[in-house]
């Protein structure tokens, strides 16, 4: 619940103008101040509340009834060490931050929107959008500067400009045509797609969107995107596919001039482990294999990134392949026919 809407309802539950507390207005304000001052400590003393709203402990009883008419559950205890205190509700209650807390909170989501946690970027992309929405402009420009000057050691995620990111995933949300430029080789070209869903994988961002230049599904870059602007045109969700194996899919093997089939003889989570969702789609066949698709430039690339796995494998697709598999033995034969193989070598 946004603070405005804080104050509607607070404004609705004020039933008589408070001696000390002026009119509604300042009620709401004084009640949104009380709310803070429980957040930040746990437990607080009826004069030392009072004091610090400038108010009587009989003012400090209606505001904190008016908190409990919103949700909050505020426990009050007598006697040495008590006093109010913020308790855990049954629902998520809205919370009260200050800029400095808002602005660490939203580059924490931004930072951590790609991590490695199973599921943890797509619940950090939906805070993160819920909060930039009520964020005013003034901390938007620090958390872009912060979240800019932020790195990971080991070599970090590619970066993406927050405000495309937020306009992506508010268009997913709202279900609302939107607009990019998007590089097609050298030439950079309008793309107007129905957004459906945003994937994160290695450390990049993607969206998976209907083209509706092309007909047809497509995988886009996030951070390859320029000028990102939803409009206001709403349309109707179509059959969508399965959007994270879609995007792995795209991105290990569609994007690419050559794609390839192998059974490999290991567990489906062995090879997982040996290779990068972004290079290669595994699927599992049985305890002991599983299928491997990939792509690259050229046959050969594929064919050694499958060898050096160190699993006995079988091509099914393409046929050439196998083709030149053979060829490959051969050279290989004939580089070390000159040089007899070490005994171990020729135990193995």
């Amino acid at each position: 619940m946004p603070s405005g809407q804080i104050r509607s309802a607070i404004s609705g539950s004020v039933g008589e103008v408070d001696v000390a507390g002026g009119d509604d207005r300042g009620t709401t304000e004084r009640v949104l101040t009380l709310l803070g001052l429980l957040q930040q400590r746990q437990v607080w003393t009826g004069p030392d509340l009072a004091e610090r709203l400038g108010v009587t402990p009989r003012t400090v009883r209606r505001d904190v009834e008016r908190l409990r008419t919103l949700g909050y559950r505020v426990h009050a205890s007598q006697g040495v060490g008590g006093g109010y205190q913020l308790g855990p509700g049954q629902d998520l209650p809205p919370l009260l931050l200050d800029d400095e807390e808002a602005i660490v909170t939203a580059v924490s989501l931004l930072i951590g929107a790609g991590g490695a946690v199973a599921g943890a970027g797509d619940a950090a992309l939906r805070a993160l959008t819920k909060l930039n929405q009520v964020l005013p402009a003034r901390l938007r420009h620090e958390v872009r500067a912060l979240s800019g000057s932020v790195e990971s050691f080991d070599g970090g995620r590619t970066p993406v400009d927050p405000d495309v990111l937020m306009t992506l995933a508010r268009a997913c949300r709202d279900e609302v045509e939107t607009r990019f430029g998007y590089p097609s080789g050298k030439v950079v070209r309008t793309r107007r797609v129905e957004p459906y869903r945003l994937v994160t994988s290695d450390r990049r961002w993607y969206l998976l969107a209907y083209d509706l230049d092309r007909d047809d599904w497509r995988t886009f870059r996030v951070d390859r995107m320029t000028d990102a602007a939803a409009r206001t045109w709403h349309f109707r969700p179509r059959p969508a596919p399965d959007a994270a194996p879609y995007v792995q899919e795209g991105v290990a093997s569609r994007v690419y001039s050559h794609q390839a089939r192998f059974l490999i003889h290991a567990p489906a989570d062995v090879v997982r482990a040996q290779i990068p969702p972004s290079a290669a789609v595994i699927r599992p066949r049985d305890h002991d294999h599983c299928e491997l698709i990939s792509g690259a430039a050229n046959l050969d690339a594929v064919l050694t990134r499958v060898l050096f796995l160190g699993h006995t494998f079988e091509v099914l697709d393409p046929p050439e392949l196998a083709t030149r598999c053979h060829e490959l033995a051969q050279q290989l034969r004939t580089a070390g026919a000159t040089i007899a193989p070490t005994p171990d070598a020729a135990d193995s």
